[in-house]
C-alpha cells in the first residue's frame, strides 16, 4: 500500500474511533450531553461542581425533556425537569439560554422543523410561566437534523424527540 493510501486508511480508522460512545448518548457540543430526563441528584460527580455553573445545571438539574410521538405537549416528567430548570435559572439571572427543539427522523424536514419549534416554544412558555424572563430565552428548531441516535428503532426515535436547554453567559463574576 502506498503512503497516501495508508494515511487515508489511518484517518478513516481514527475518525471512526472518535465517533464511538460507550454510553449511547451523544455530546453534540451544544450542551446536550447528559442523559435524557436527568433530574435533581442525577449525574456523577455533581457534588464537585459549583451549584451556579452550567455543568451543574446540565448534570444535576437536567438539560433536556422528551416528547411523545408527533407531540409538543409537556408530560409530567418534562414539567418536573422544567420546573427545576426554572428554579435554577431564577437563582442565576446572569445566564441566558437557548432552547433547541428536535424531532425524530420520521416525517419531512419541513414538518419536523415546525414540530421542533413547537417543542422549543412549549418549554419556553413553561419557563416564562415559572418566572424566567422571556428576554433571556431564545428558541431554535433543528427538526430531525441533529439526532442523538440514528437507527430505525423506537428507542432511538424516543431519544431524538426532545427540547434541550443550552446555557450561555454567566461571565460577569
Amino acid at each position: 500500500m502506498s503512503g497516501a493510501k495508508r494515511a487515508i486508511c489511518l484517518f478513516a480508522v481514527l475518525g471512526l474511533a472518535a465517533c464511538s460512545n460507550a454510553t449511547g448518548w451523544s455530546d453534540d457540543g451544544f450542551g446536550s450531553g447528559s442523559a435524557a430526563g436527568a433530574g435533581a441528584g442525577a449525574g456523577t460527580g455533581a457534588g464537585a461542581l459549583a451549584p451556579n455553573s452550567p455543568a451543574y445545571f446540565q448534570q444535576t438539574i437536567g438539560d433536556r425533556v422528551l416528547f411523545a410521538v408527533d407531540q409538543h405537549d409537556l408530560g409530567p416528567e418534562a414539567r418536573t425537569i422544567l420546573a427545576a430548570q426554572a428554579g435554577w435559572l431564577n437563582a442565576n439571572p446572569e445566564y441566558t439560554l437557548t432552547i433547541e427543539g428536535h424531532a425524530d427522523e420520521q416525517g419531512t424536514r419541513e414538518y419536523n422543523l415546525g414540530l421542533g419549534a413547537r417543542r422549543a416554544n412549549a418549554a419556553q412558555e413553561f419557563l416564562v410561566s415559572n418566572g424566567v424572563a422571556a428576554s433571556r430565552i431564545k428558541t431554535v428548531s433543528f427538526g430531525k437534523e441533529r439526532p442523538l441516535e440514528i437507527c430505525s428503532a423506537e428507542a432511538c426515535y424516543a431519544k431524538n424527540r426532545r427540547a434541550v436547554t443550552v446555557i450561555a453567559g454567566g461571565f460577569t463574576s
